[in-house]
């Protein structure tokens, strides 16, 4: 009778939010608005970015390259969560459960990492600024978004291919809006402490390697400016480049650490739901914003490109 009972599963059903009975349409209305914020914010950054001269410089490169991926991001987990509010229950095969959960790792990942190339950017911006041209050239920036984007490909791909050789059974509805890993691996029958090892490891060292990195490079550049620059007016105006940059970051990183670096157990609660609503579905709609309220260069250029298009 235990032989019969192993029936492999050939699809999972997303129970989504469930709690929110009867507020289905409004969280509808809202996370579409955010979703549509998202793509057009997301989109008029990258297009500025590339149609206007001015910004052809490494930290509007990389802001191109977290608008591109915030665009992906959020795609990846945001429809499939719209349809759940409309009808309910979402099926989910094995195979675009796989592919959920990879690039919503890929993606993750990879902003990370590339949060962490803007401040190293920021740093010798303000702190070598005569070096600047030298130390980030084209080519430079280049090989660093490319190495971001690979980390973060490498790191999915080993979740993905590791959450592939699980065998599900019995069970099969996941707590969660999305496939990730840790709902997943509480469905799974067998042995996961090897999958649960490397959620823990090495997410959280992809999570807090650029987080430190960052920390780095700001304690760098305020013991910096506190020492050489005399006048406030010189000290306010590295501050304000940073400003965004830094608020980008508490907006990525807080819900995040949250989420992944109190060891996962495998039991995913209400709280790593709601704090991946924030990040998968708020954070990609608020980054647009944050750089193109707190950014002259970028409203200037905004301005520019509206002008010339009418």
């Amino acid at each position: 009778a235990a032989m019969l009972n192993q029936t492999e599963v050939g699809e999972f059903v997303l129970l989504g939010l469930t709690y929110t009975q009867g507020l289905q349409h409004f969280l509808f209305l809202s996370f579409l608005l955010l979703y549509l914020t998202s793509l057009l914010g997301n989109g008029v950054i990258m297009s500025t970015v590339v149609a206007e001269p001015r910004l052809h410089t490494p930290m509007y490169f990389f802001l191109a390259n977290v608008s591109c991926l915030d665009i992906f991001y959020s795609t990846v987990t945001v429809p499939k969560m719209l349809t759940g509010f409309l009808y309910g229950h979402q099926p989910i095969s094995f195979g675009g459960c796989l592919a959920q959960l990879h690039f919503f790792h890929f993606l993750g990942s990879t902003g990370a990492v590339l949060l962490a190339t803007m401040a190293y950017d920021r740093y010798v911006a303000i702190c070598n600024p005569l070096r600047y041209a030298l130390v980030m050239s084209p080519r430079t920036c280049l090989l660093l978004a490319l190495a971001s984007w690979f980390t973060g490909l490498a790191h999915a791909t080993m979740h993905s291919v590791m959450t592939s050789q699980l065998t599900f059974c019995g069970h099969n509805h996941i707590q969660h809006f999305f496939c990730d890993i840790k709902p997943l691996l509480n469905l799974a029958c067998g042995s996961t402490s090897l999958n649960l090892t490397l959620l823990n490891v090495v997410t959280t060292s992809i999570v807090l390697g650029p987080f430190t990195l960052i920390v780095l490079s700001y304690f760098h550049i305020i013991s910096f400016i506190l020492q050489k620059v005399r006048s406030r007016e010189g000290r306010w105006k590295p501050f304000s480049t940073c400003a965004s940059h830094l608020t980008i970051v508490a907006l990525l990183y807080i819900p995040v650490l949250c989420n992944y670096t109190p060891p996962s157990s495998g039991s995913s609660s209400q709280r790593d739901v709601q704090v991946s609503l924030m990040y998968s579905a708020v954070t990609p709609a608020l980054n647009p914003l944050v750089y193109s309220l707190r950014n002259q260069e970028v409203r200037v250029a905004l301005r520019r490109l509206v002008e010339r298009t009418l």
